[in-house]
C-alpha cells in the first residue's frame, strides 16, 4: 500500500505564499503521475495540477495558472505545490493523490489520496 503524507498548509494574508508537501512511501510504489486537488466546505472536489513523474510534464487549472506551481523530487518520493499570490478563493482542503487511469482532471482517475490540509487566506 501507498501511503501520502502531507504538510505545509496554514493560515496566510491575501498575496502571500505557501509551499505543500506530499511524500509518497511504500514498498512498491511507482506511479506514472501525481495530482493536487481541494476542496471547499459544500463544494466538490477541484483538480487543481498534474504531474508526469517521469518526464516532469505539468498542467493546471486554469483559475491557478501562472500562480501555482507543481513539482517533484525523486529521490525523496515527494510531491510539491508552491503556491504565489493567493486569494481567498484558494481557501480550501487541498489534497495530494496518485493517478491510477483515465482522465487526468477527474478525482476518480486516481485511487490513493491523503488525508488534506487546510489552507486559507484571509483577505
Amino acid at each position: 500500500q501507498v501511503q501520502l503524507v502531507e504538510s505545509g498548509g496554514g493560515l496566510v494574508q491575501t498575496g502571500g505564499s505557501l509551499r505543500l508537501s506530499c511524500a509518497a512511501s511504500g514498498r512498491t510504489f511507482s506511479r506514472d503521475a501525481m495530482g493536487w486537488f481541494r476542496q471547499a466546505p459544500e463544494k466538490d472536489r477541484e483538480f487543481v495540477a498534474a504531474i508526469i513523474w517521469r518526464s516532469g510534464f505539468t498542467t493546471y487549472a486554469d483559475s491557478v495558472k501562472g500562480r501555482f506551481t507543481i513539482s517533484r523530487d525523486n529521490a525523496k518520493n515527494t510531491v510539491y505545490l508552491q503556491m504565489n499570490t493567493l486569494k481567498p478563493r484558494d481557501t480550501a482542503v487541498y489534497y495530494c493523490a496518485a493517478y491510477k487511469s483515465g482522465i487526468y482532471n477527474y478525482p476518480s482517475s486516481y485511487d490513493n489520496w491523503g488525508q488534506g490540509t487546510q489552507v486559507t487566506v484571509s483577505s
